[in-house]
Order: structure tokens, then C-alpha cells, then sequence
């Protein structure tokens, strides 16, 4: 089933619908020892996941202080609101507008020893095509990467440009971590980072059996 309204919609809800909503999802974590491990090391690092599932993993990794970049449009405000509600940082910029902005406050928070969520494919698209800047702040910072997906087994669709995600109530969420990556320096290693990256996401979402 597909819904009208867009994200931002849900976002105005926040809270208490979607906070609501979100405490009957049941998760289960796959892959996750070498998340934990960076974790308790304290090391930053990034983490990339596709624009559409975000909902999911922002709900189960709240208050770790993880800081997200968001586009400077009126969604991004939003997504900013929610993000702020769930005990998230964010900084504003993108691929299409702001993106060096985005990129040098992502560098400080990583310099700083924290931790920087990308959506690589937003703020609009292609859906699921991956867009290098969260490769170059990863390369440029000398941290790794960790791909990330979500998957819930039951889910209404937005009529959006990603076909934004939201689980039913009591939809059982799958989310599954990836290796860590890192990007060797250079043109070269940038580019061999877009694909791994990129590869690691579908994999994700291959490997969760995504149901669309």
C-alpha cells in the first residue's frame, strides 16, 4: 500500500504518533559485532543507509548522540525536528545545495571523535544511487564506514521520490550492519569506495529480504 502524504507529513507528527508508532516495532540486529565494537571503542566513524529506511534506524539508535546530514530544504527542517526529538545532532547541506558546508561540519564532528549518518541518495535521488560525499568525508577524516539497512516485513510506501518506508504497528525490523570500509586516498580510492559502499548497501538489503 502507498500513502500521499510525503515524510515531512510524519515528520509534523513527531512526537508523539511516530514515538508511538515506533515502541511496538520489534528489532533484530544482524552483523552488528563490528558496530559495537567501534561503539565501545569510542572511535568515529560514518554511517551510510539509504534516504528511504531512515526512520527505523534513527527510532533504534537514538540518544547515542550520532550527528546526521540533512538537506538545507524544507524537509530537511523537519527531518532536523525529528532527528533533534530522538536525541540527534545535525548538520545542513547535501550533494545539491551546501554540500561543502555539510561536508566541512562533518569533518569536525568526526575530528571530534563522533559519529556522522549519511543518506547518500537524498535529499532527492535517484532513489538508492549513491552520491560520493559520504565517501569523500570518510576518506578525508581517515574513518571507516559502516553501511547500514533496515527491513521491516510489514511497511507502508510513500508516494515520494524514495518510496519513503513506515512500518505498521508491531512490524518486525530486521537491520543489518555492514563491515566497515576503508577508503584508501586518492581519485582511485574515492571511486573503489563509492562502489563498496554502494555494493554493501544492496547487499544489506539483498541479504534482509527486503520486501517492496
Amino acid at each position: 500500500m502507498k500513502l500521499r502524504p510525503s515524510p515531512a507529513t510524519v515528520a509534523r507528527l513527531t512526537p508523539p504518533v511516530v514515538g508511538a508508532l515506533a515502541r511496538t516495532w520489534r528489532y533484530r540486529q544482524e552483523g552488528s559485532e563490528a558496530w559495537r565494537g567501534l561503539l565501545a571503542a569510542r572511535r568515529p566513524f560514518v554511517v551510510a543507509l539509504w534516504h528511504d529506511i531512515l526512520l527505523m534506524p534513527l527510532w533504534r539508535h537514538r540518544d547515542l548522540g550520532i550527528v546526521i546530514v540533512v538537506s538545507e530544504a524544507r524537509d530537511g527542517q523537519y527531518l532536523a525536528d525529528v532527528a533533534a526529538r530522538f536525541g540527534f545532532g545535525a548538520v545542513r547541506g547535501s550533494s545539491t545545495r551546501g554540500g561543502s558546508k555539510a561536508l566541512l561540519a562533518a569533518l569536525r564532528v568526526l575530528d571530534q571523535g563522533g559519529i556522522v549518518a549519511f543518506t547518500p541518495d537524498g535529499p532527492r535521488g535517484p532513489r538508492r544511487v549513491l552520491k560520493p560525499g559520504v565517501v569523500a568525508a570518510a576518506q578525508q577524516a581517515g574513518v571507516p564506514i559502516v553501511p547500514l539497512h533496515a527491513a521491516p516485513d510489514r511497511a507502508w510506501r510513500f508516494r515520494s521520490w524514495d518510496r519513503f518506508c513506515l512500518p505498521k504497528p508491531f512490524a518486525r525490523v530486521r537491520i543489518g550492519y555492514g563491515e566497515p570500509i576503508l577508503v584508501a586516498p586518492g581519485e582511485a580510492g574515492l571511486a573503489a569506495g563509492v562502489e563498496a559502499v554502494a555494493g554493501a548497501l544492496d547487499g544489506l538489503a539483498r541479504d534482509l529480504g527486503e520486501a517492496e
